[in-house]
């Protein structure tokens, strides 16, 4: 599996430069998933079916829903 290059920010990046966030890339079998802040480091992979419930999980923890 090779690095992504298709990286991009949510659309809730955050106020002022926009990068209090998370980029995601896509591929065909696997979405990556790294800090904004800190784009060198480590990036999390999920298996496409995995990433959805993923998302689901987090949106859980959301004190604004």
């Amino acid at each position: 599996m090779g690095t992504p290059d298709n990286w991009r920010k949510s659309s809730y990046s955050g106020p002022g430069d926009g990068d209090s966030c998370v980029e995601i890339a896509t591929a065909a079998t696997h979405i990556s998933v790294r800090d904004s802040k800190i784009p060198a480091r480590a990036t999390l992979t999920f298996p496409v079916a995995s990433f959805v419930p993923f998302v689901d999980a987090l949106k859980g923890l959301d004190p604004r829903r």
